[in-house]
């Protein structure tokens, strides 16, 4: 019972936090199903199983709510899901204990990327008339973005919303609710690639499935936060988490001792402070500009 409890957690943090930034499912679901020692692509099948039912209840929700550019997410859907494919299969092929460091590795520069990205990001009224991105910017996004997405259980979101958050035409809340419904036919495209080259039965369906209903407990919900949330503090917090865990996956796998675990902890923590700290002064500097302003 308490694992099930636990499992479901996981997938209800993930999905609210995926629901309101347009990334983070994958990220935060492979990060935290390492840390149970579950290899790294039976660990990326199961979640991106369990993201072919949430990603379909967050689109819906996103269609709800008016968060989505159906031109867009049509698009960005086809080279999604090659990449997702081919990223697949090449994941399945490669030895767990082998890969697993390099997984971690991908994903602790995830956790870097989106707290930059969501520390230093131009504000909304700074991007009011550039244009959107073209196919020919779309194509190579979406294939790098679904290949990166399966090989690393996460990276969709992470690559493919600050790209287009940095064009401008297009609202935040537009963008989060694009990727997250696109992102429906890169965990089918995935998911297809996982069962080709490691069958049915190295899923752990258990897995799969409190994953799916925490994921959908919780995509209507942050759907609706998309709105009213500010996206900057949500986007440090879990790239604050995504690079706590994965140091710790890290340091356990390169044998470092563990005299020096609590030491790197406390400087990412601290560092992860600041990073909030600053966040929420950015916030309220941009809304005294608004009111200002107004």
């Amino acid at each position: 019972m308490k694992k099930l409890i636990v499992f479901v957690m996981i997938g209800f943090i993930a999905q609210l936090i995926d629901g309101s930034l347009g990334m983070a499912y994958g990220v935060t679901s492979t990060t935290l199903l390492l840390t149970f020692g579950i290899a790294p692509a039976v660990a990326s099948a199961s979640v991106h199983l369990a993201e072919v039912v949430t990603t379909a209840a967050s689109g819906v929700s996103h269609l709800k709510f008016g968060n989505v550019d159906r031109q867009m997410v049509l698009r960005l859907i086809l080279p999604g899901s090659i990449g997702a494919f081919v990223g697949a299969c090449f994941l399945s092929n490669l030895p767990g204990d082998l890969i697993k460091p390099y997984v971690s590795l991908f994903l602790l520069s995830l956790g870097f990327y989106i707290i930059y990205r969501f520390l230093f990001l131009r504000s909304p009224q700074e991007q009011a008339n550039s244009k959107k991105l073209s196919n020919i910017q779309l194509i190579p996004l979406g294939l790098i973005a679904g290949f990166l997405d399966s090989t690393g259980g996460g990276g969709w979101g992470p690559i493919a919303t600050p790209i287009l958050l940095t064009k401008r035409g297009i609202e935040t809340r537009k963008v989060i609710g694009t990727v997250d419904t696109s992102e429906f036919a890169v965990a089918v495209s995935a998911t297809l690639g996982f069962f080709i080259s490691l069958g049915w039965e190295e899923v752990n369906w258990f897995w799969v499935g409190t994953l799916m209903l925490g994921g959908l407990i919780a995509a209507p919900i942050a759907a609706w936060l998309v709105k009213i949330m500010p996206s900057h503090l949500l986007g440090v917090l879990v790239g604050g988490l995504i690079i706590l865990t994965n140091v710790r996956t890290l340091l356990h796998s390169w044998g470092i001792s563990e005299d020096l675990h609590t030491s790197v902890y406390v400087a990412i923590l601290f560092g992860w402070g600041v990073s909030l700290w600053w966040a929420i002064r950015n916030h309220r500097k941009t809304q005294l500009q608004n009111d200002l302003a107004s």
